[in-house]
């Protein structure tokens, strides 16, 4: 049980709705300090509880959070028993129409809620249509919009990598990627209702903000119905598995999530990691070399997607020595898995290789083109920034900086910068 003193135990705020089966011992995973300290959150529930532990999530509606390695990777390879159709849920009564994860879990007709054969139908589509995306076009592209960025501070001798780099030089990729305009006013009010929707912060509606973003798509559906072109978009919709316009809006908003935010903080993730760890202080100007080792290790000690909402239990079924009932909610902890001790006995977590669960398991995992998609955005970007501004240094102690508040995505607040001005 944890001590009520506890910053991570359960506040009174917290407790569950009338009539909601709350786990006994469960552990409120909204505490102010989780989303700067994780590990500590996940120590104390892997000493208290195991592998699988009771929480609560926002409003105190009881999940179970999947720790461990092998358990994670169980329910991901085991879809008749935990299954990805949100409508299984059992908290159904008791979910407000406010509820600010109702973006995670709200039933869509989207790839992310298919299963069995339809599942496999829909990410084919996905896959086909990203094996349609060249890399090195990817890259290029890429690399003239880094340039443009850098270009725009690189006379000031300092900038705000968050802001004025990463999340522009992803949105900019990615929609483009989706055949949307990389610049303009739609875009970033696209990008920003996108944000809100998966990391709202204070005073924010995620429930509106996704609304927007699936209007904005469908507008560009209809536009690429009528004029295809050399996009993801078109590849989907003249895909001969002929999905619905609908059906394309759906999944289109999963592969825009999926590659912008989480790739941009893979970025400032692995950026922050350079800048910070006398490992790679020798060699960071442009170590290639260092830049691939802290590009992997992010994914197994600072991934970005921390963790997943979620699986649905299909019948009562054990796990991690937990009795899970149906139509009880798994949320995947991508984040504790990857540092577990039991595949780390001798605590060290490294980039020994790519084993991690950091773009999931299965067959819902990330489809395979992604991954290798993102790894040359964040490649790209990272290098392209040493490349030119060789003496980069963080403009803040290390300690100073801030992640944001969030319990699902691990990226920064804001990562200032100093270097040498460069005349243009």
């Amino acid at each position: 049980m944890t001590d009520q003193a506890d910053p991570f135990a359960s506040p009174a705020g917290a407790e569950p709705p009338p009539g909601c089966p709350a786990h006994a011992g469960a552990v409120s995973m909204t505490g102010a300090e989780y989303p700067q300290t994780p590990s500590k959150l996940y120590r104390m529930l892997r000493r208290d509880h195991g592998p699988v532990a009771p929480v609560l999530l926002d409003g105190g509606i009881p999940a179970w959070l999947v720790l461990g390695y092998t358990e994670v990777t169980y329910v991901t390879s085991h879809d008749e028993l935990f299954a990805r159709d949100s409508r299984r849920w059992n908290q159904w009564e008791n979910i407000p129409q406010d509820w600010p994860l109702l973006p995670f879990v709200g039933y869509q007709p989207s790839v992310l809620f298919t299963e069995g054969d339809e599942h496999r139908r829909r990410a084919g589509v996905i896959t086909d249509a990203l094996e349609g995306v060249d890399q090195f076009e990817l890259s290029n592209e890429c690399l003239l919009i880094a340039d443009d960025l850098i270009a725009r501070f690189a006379g000031s001798g300092q900038a705000e990598l968050m802001a004025d780099y990463v999340h522009v030089l992803l949105m900019r990729t990615v929609v483009q990627m989706c055949g949307m305009p990389s610049t303009g006013d739609d875009t970033l009010r696209f990008v920003d209702d996108l944000r809100i929707s998966l990391d709202a912060g204070e005073g924010e509606d995620p429930v509106a903000a996704y609304g927007r973003v699936g209007e904005r798509l469908r507008q560009l559906v209809k536009e690429k119905r009528a004029v295809p072109g050399p996009d993801v978009t078109s590849r989907m919709l003249m895909h001969p598995a002929g999905l619905t316009d609908e059906e394309v809006v759906q999944d289109l908003i999963s592969v825009i999530a999926a590659a912008q935010q989480p790739t941009a903080n893979w970025i400032c993730n692995t950026l922050r990691l350079l800048l910070t760890d006398e490992r790679f202080a020798v060699n960071v100007s442009g170590g290639r070399l260092s830049v691939g080792e802290a590009l992997n290790e992010v994914l197994w000690l600072d991934t970005p997607t921390q963790n997943f909402i979620g699986r649905w239990a299909v019948r009562d079924v054990q796990l991690g020595g937990r009795q899970i009932k149906a139509g009880d909610c798994l949320v995947l902890g991508l984040a504790a898995a990857n540092t577990d001790p039991q595949i780390w006995p001798e605590g060290h977590v490294g980039a020994e290789n790519a084993a991690h669960l950091s773009f999931s398991n299965g067959e819902h995992r990330c489809p395979y083109p992604a991954p290798l998609l993102a790894d040359v955005m964040a490649r790209t970007a990272v290098e392209t920034l040493l490349e030119r501004l060789p003496d980069l240094v963080l403009a803040v102690e290390p300690e100073e900086l801030v992640w944001r508040p969030s319990i699902w995505m691990r990226g920064l607040m804001e990562l200032p910068v100093q270097f040498t001005p460069v005349v243009q």
